[in-house]
Protein backbone atom coordinates (compact mmCIF):
# COMPACT_ATOMS: atom_id res chain seq x y z
CA UNK A 1 0.00 0.00 0.00
CA UNK A 2 1.19 3.53 -0.91
CA UNK A 3 1.59 6.07 1.55
CA UNK A 4 0.18 9.71 1.11
CA UNK A 5 3.60 11.88 0.90
CA UNK A 6 1.37 14.46 1.58
CA UNK A 7 0.61 12.91 5.10
CA UNK A 8 2.06 14.72 7.94
CA UNK A 9 3.92 11.56 9.85
CA UNK A 10 3.96 11.12 14.01
CA UNK A 11 7.41 11.65 15.35
CA UNK A 12 8.58 8.52 16.54
CA UNK A 13 8.48 7.26 12.33
CA UNK A 14 10.87 10.09 12.04
CA UNK A 15 12.71 10.82 15.22
CA UNK A 16 15.33 13.54 15.84
CA UNK A 17 17.10 14.90 18.72
CA UNK A 18 14.19 17.43 18.91
CA UNK A 19 11.16 15.03 18.04
CA UNK A 20 12.72 13.11 20.89
CA UNK A 21 13.06 16.18 23.34
CA UNK A 22 9.60 17.16 22.66
CA UNK A 23 8.18 13.50 22.94
CA UNK A 24 10.47 13.05 26.31
CA UNK A 25 8.50 15.70 27.67
CA UNK A 26 4.87 14.97 26.74
CA UNK A 27 5.29 11.37 27.99
CA UNK A 28 6.65 12.87 31.45
CA UNK A 29 3.33 15.19 30.99
CA UNK A 30 1.43 12.25 30.76
CA UNK A 31 2.84 10.23 33.17
CA UNK A 32 2.19 12.96 35.48
CA UNK A 33 -1.15 13.62 34.94
CA UNK A 34 -2.50 9.61 35.16
CA UNK A 35 -0.04 9.48 38.57
CA UNK A 36 -2.43 12.07 39.88
CA UNK A 37 -5.40 10.71 38.71
CA UNK A 38 -4.15 6.79 39.83
CA UNK A 39 -3.32 8.58 43.28
CA UNK A 40 -6.52 10.11 43.92
CA UNK A 41 -8.40 7.13 42.36
CA UNK A 42 -6.65 4.99 45.24
CA UNK A 43 -7.64 7.10 47.93
CA UNK A 44 -10.97 7.24 47.08
CA UNK A 45 -11.16 3.68 46.38
CA UNK A 46 -9.61 2.70 49.75
CA UNK A 47 -11.92 5.09 51.75
CA UNK A 48 -14.60 3.21 50.35
CA UNK A 49 -12.98 -0.58 51.04
CA UNK A 50 -12.36 0.75 54.48
CA UNK A 51 -16.08 0.67 54.68
CA UNK A 52 -17.19 -2.56 52.88
CA UNK A 53 -16.17 -5.82 53.12
CA UNK A 54 -13.10 -5.28 51.56
CA UNK A 55 -11.08 -4.74 54.50
CA UNK A 56 -12.52 -7.98 56.45
CA UNK A 57 -10.65 -10.54 57.82
CA UNK A 58 -12.78 -13.83 58.54
CA UNK A 59 -9.83 -15.67 59.57
CA UNK A 60 -7.42 -15.54 63.03
CA UNK A 61 -6.58 -12.10 64.24
CA UNK A 62 -4.46 -10.36 67.22
CA UNK A 63 -7.06 -8.65 68.29
CA UNK A 64 -5.03 -7.15 71.23
CA UNK A 65 -2.25 -6.36 68.99
CA UNK A 66 -4.32 -5.01 66.06
CA UNK A 67 -6.17 -2.82 68.77
CA UNK A 68 -2.94 -1.04 69.81
CA UNK A 69 -1.82 -0.10 66.21
CA UNK A 70 -5.15 0.37 63.97
CA UNK A 71 -3.57 2.56 61.19
CA UNK A 72 0.04 -0.22 60.92
CA UNK A 73 -2.63 -2.59 59.93
CA UNK A 74 -5.33 -0.78 58.23
CA UNK A 75 -3.78 2.62 57.32
CA UNK A 76 -5.59 5.41 56.37
CA UNK A 77 -6.39 6.32 52.66
CA UNK A 78 -3.59 8.90 52.54
CA UNK A 79 -0.62 6.71 53.71
CA UNK A 80 1.83 6.25 51.19
CA UNK A 81 3.46 3.30 52.79
CA UNK A 82 6.11 4.77 53.27
CA UNK A 83 6.31 4.80 57.08
CA UNK A 84 8.26 1.52 58.64
CA UNK A 85 7.87 -0.21 61.87
CA UNK A 86 9.20 2.24 64.44
CA UNK A 87 8.48 0.56 68.09
CA UNK A 88 9.09 -3.29 68.91
CA UNK A 89 7.88 -5.02 71.98
CA UNK A 90 11.12 -6.68 74.68
CA UNK A 91 8.23 -9.45 75.46
CA UNK A 92 8.92 -10.59 71.82
CA UNK A 93 12.63 -10.83 71.67
CA UNK A 94 14.26 -13.47 72.94
CA UNK A 95 14.61 -13.44 77.26
CA UNK A 96 18.11 -15.09 77.97
CA UNK A 97 17.53 -16.08 81.58
CA UNK A 98 20.66 -16.87 84.08
CA UNK A 99 20.93 -17.89 87.61
CA UNK A 100 20.69 -14.81 88.77
CA UNK A 101 17.99 -12.76 86.67
CA UNK A 102 17.50 -12.36 83.02
CA UNK A 103 17.87 -9.98 79.94
CA UNK A 104 16.32 -9.03 76.99
CA UNK A 105 16.97 -6.25 74.20
CA UNK A 106 15.81 -4.62 71.73
CA UNK A 107 17.89 -3.22 68.70
CA UNK A 108 18.67 -2.75 64.97
CA UNK A 109 18.55 -6.28 64.65
CA UNK A 110 14.68 -6.75 65.64
CA UNK A 111 13.59 -2.50 64.21
CA UNK A 112 16.21 -1.70 61.45
CA UNK A 113 14.77 2.08 61.65
CA UNK A 114 16.55 2.31 65.18
CA UNK A 115 19.71 3.39 64.28
CA UNK A 116 20.43 5.90 67.07
CA UNK A 117 19.20 4.04 69.92
CA UNK A 118 18.74 0.30 71.79
CA UNK A 119 16.99 -0.88 74.73
CA UNK A 120 17.84 -3.54 76.90
CA UNK A 121 15.18 -5.27 79.75
CA UNK A 122 17.26 -6.67 83.20
CA UNK A 123 16.41 -8.04 86.07
CA UNK A 124 18.72 -9.38 88.82
CA UNK A 125 17.39 -11.19 91.67
CA UNK A 126 18.70 -9.88 95.61
CA UNK A 127 22.23 -9.84 96.21
CA UNK A 128 22.80 -11.26 92.02
CA UNK A 129 25.06 -9.14 89.97
CA UNK A 130 25.66 -8.04 86.13
CA UNK A 131 29.21 -8.62 86.23
CA UNK A 132 32.09 -5.87 85.78
CA UNK A 133 31.42 -4.93 81.83
CA UNK A 134 31.93 -1.73 79.79
CA UNK A 135 31.56 -1.14 76.53
CA UNK A 136 31.15 1.51 73.47
CA UNK A 137 28.15 3.22 74.02
CA UNK A 138 26.77 5.32 76.85
CA UNK A 139 24.36 4.02 79.17
CA UNK A 140 21.37 5.79 80.57
CA UNK A 141 19.08 3.65 83.30
CA UNK A 142 15.67 3.94 84.81
CA UNK A 143 14.77 1.58 87.25
CA UNK A 144 11.13 0.37 87.28
CA UNK A 145 11.05 -2.01 90.77
CA UNK A 146 13.31 -2.54 94.18
CA UNK A 147 16.96 -1.04 94.43
CA UNK A 148 19.81 -1.63 92.49
CA UNK A 149 24.12 -0.50 93.70
CA UNK A 150 25.88 0.75 91.28
CA UNK A 151 29.93 0.30 90.81
CA UNK A 152 31.79 2.34 88.46
CA UNK A 153 35.37 3.36 88.05
CA UNK A 154 36.25 6.24 86.37
CA UNK A 155 39.59 6.17 83.89
CA UNK A 156 41.47 7.69 86.82
CA UNK A 157 40.93 4.72 88.72
CA UNK A 158 38.74 6.59 91.52
CA UNK A 159 35.28 4.58 92.12
CA UNK A 160 31.60 5.77 92.47
CA UNK A 161 29.24 2.74 94.64
CA UNK A 162 25.70 4.24 95.22
CA UNK A 163 22.51 2.70 95.52
CA UNK A 164 19.59 3.13 93.05
CA UNK A 165 15.67 2.72 94.10
CA UNK A 166 12.60 2.62 91.53
CA UNK A 167 11.80 5.90 89.75
CA UNK A 168 15.54 6.81 89.79
CA UNK A 169 17.95 6.92 87.44
CA UNK A 170 22.15 6.40 86.24
CA UNK A 171 24.48 7.55 83.25
CA UNK A 172 27.84 5.53 82.63
CA UNK A 173 29.78 7.45 79.86
CA UNK A 174 31.37 4.91 77.47
CA UNK A 175 34.29 3.38 78.50
CA UNK A 176 33.50 3.29 82.24
CA UNK A 177 33.62 0.27 83.85
CA UNK A 178 30.73 -0.95 85.85
CA UNK A 179 28.65 -3.31 87.76
CA UNK A 180 24.89 -3.49 88.98
CA UNK A 181 23.94 -6.05 91.99
CA UNK A 182 20.55 -6.56 92.78
CA UNK A 183 19.63 -5.69 97.03
CA UNK A 184 17.08 -6.47 99.19
CA UNK A 185 14.25 -7.74 99.60
CA UNK A 186 13.43 -8.61 95.79
CA UNK A 187 16.29 -7.56 93.70
CA UNK A 188 15.97 -4.85 90.97
CA UNK A 189 14.60 -4.47 87.33
CA UNK A 190 15.43 -1.80 84.84
CA UNK A 191 15.52 -0.49 81.82
CA UNK A 192 18.98 0.41 79.69
CA UNK A 193 19.13 2.63 77.01
CA UNK A 194 22.11 3.27 74.75
CA UNK A 195 23.35 5.76 72.31
CA UNK A 196 24.32 2.77 69.58
CA UNK A 197 21.63 1.14 67.84
CA UNK A 198 23.45 -1.64 67.03
CA UNK A 199 24.32 -2.18 70.76
CA UNK A 200 24.04 -5.73 71.95
CA UNK A 201 24.21 -6.55 75.51
CA UNK A 202 26.05 -10.01 74.45
CA UNK A 203 28.91 -7.86 73.43
CA UNK A 204 30.14 -6.05 76.01
CA UNK A 205 33.07 -6.32 77.70
CA UNK A 206 33.68 -8.35 80.77
CA UNK A 207 36.17 -8.67 83.33
CA UNK A 208 36.14 -12.30 83.50
CA UNK A 209 36.80 -12.73 79.91
CA UNK A 210 39.69 -10.15 80.16
CA UNK A 211 41.01 -12.15 82.75
CA UNK A 212 40.85 -14.92 81.01
CA UNK A 213 43.14 -13.52 78.58
CA UNK A 214 45.73 -12.04 81.04
CA UNK A 215 48.70 -13.82 81.69
CA UNK A 216 48.38 -14.74 85.54
CA UNK A 217 51.68 -13.08 86.86
CA UNK A 218 50.28 -9.67 85.44
CA UNK A 219 47.16 -10.31 87.00
CA UNK A 220 48.88 -11.34 90.92
CA UNK A 221 50.71 -8.15 90.12
CA UNK A 222 48.32 -5.95 89.62
CA UNK A 223 45.44 -7.30 91.99
CA UNK A 224 47.90 -8.18 94.98
CA UNK A 225 47.30 -12.26 94.94
CA UNK A 226 49.53 -15.15 94.72
CA UNK A 227 50.34 -16.24 91.59
CA UNK A 228 48.49 -19.84 92.62
CA UNK A 229 45.34 -17.43 93.09
CA UNK A 230 44.87 -16.96 89.68
CA UNK A 231 43.97 -20.09 89.04
CA UNK A 232 40.79 -19.70 91.24
CA UNK A 233 39.18 -17.52 89.02
CA UNK A 234 36.53 -18.44 86.40
CA UNK A 235 37.70 -19.99 82.87
CA UNK A 236 34.71 -18.39 81.04
CA UNK A 237 32.13 -15.42 81.73
CA UNK A 238 30.27 -14.86 84.02
CA UNK A 239 27.83 -11.95 82.78
CA UNK A 240 24.86 -12.25 85.47
CA UNK A 241 25.41 -14.51 88.38
CA UNK A 242 24.06 -14.97 92.37
CA UNK A 243 25.89 -13.85 94.71
CA UNK A 244 25.01 -12.24 98.85
CA UNK A 245 23.27 -9.56 99.53
CA UNK A 246 25.34 -6.69 100.17
CA UNK A 247 25.75 -4.22 103.42
CA UNK A 248 25.07 -0.57 103.46
CA UNK A 249 27.53 1.62 100.49
CA UNK A 250 29.67 2.68 103.56
CA UNK A 251 30.67 -0.94 104.16
CA UNK A 252 31.46 -1.69 100.38
CA UNK A 253 33.02 1.71 100.42
CA UNK A 254 35.65 0.81 103.45
CA UNK A 255 36.37 -2.73 101.85
CA UNK A 256 38.30 -0.77 99.38
CA UNK A 257 40.92 0.24 101.76
CA UNK A 258 42.55 3.70 100.85
CA UNK A 259 40.50 3.68 97.17
CA UNK A 260 40.01 7.06 96.64
CA UNK A 261 36.05 7.77 95.75
CA UNK A 262 34.73 9.57 92.71
CA UNK A 263 33.78 13.68 93.30
CA UNK A 264 31.07 12.69 90.34
CA UNK A 265 27.70 11.79 91.52
CA UNK A 266 26.39 9.41 88.39
CA UNK A 267 22.53 8.81 90.12
CA UNK A 268 19.95 11.44 89.39
CA UNK A 269 17.05 10.95 92.08
CA UNK A 270 14.32 12.04 89.50
CA UNK A 271 12.05 10.32 92.08
CA UNK A 272 11.94 12.51 95.06
CA UNK A 273 11.44 15.82 92.41
CA UNK A 274 8.35 17.42 92.97
CA UNK A 275 6.48 17.10 89.03
CA UNK A 276 6.19 20.50 87.56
Amino acid sequence: MNDDPTRERPIWEHPSRRNFLGMGSVVLATAAITGLSANAQTAQSTRKAEHDKSSSDPGPENKSLLAENPDSNTPPATDHGDLVPIWYSFDLTKKRVEEGGWTHEVNTTVLPSSRDIAGVNMRLTAGSYRELHWHTADEWAYVLYGTARVTLMQPDGTLFIGDVSAGNIWLFPAGFPHSIQGLDPDGTEFLLVFNQGSFSEDGTFLISEWMKHTPHDVLAKNLGLEPSDANLLPKGSLYIFPGAAPGSVQADISQTGAKPMSPSNYIFEAASMTPT
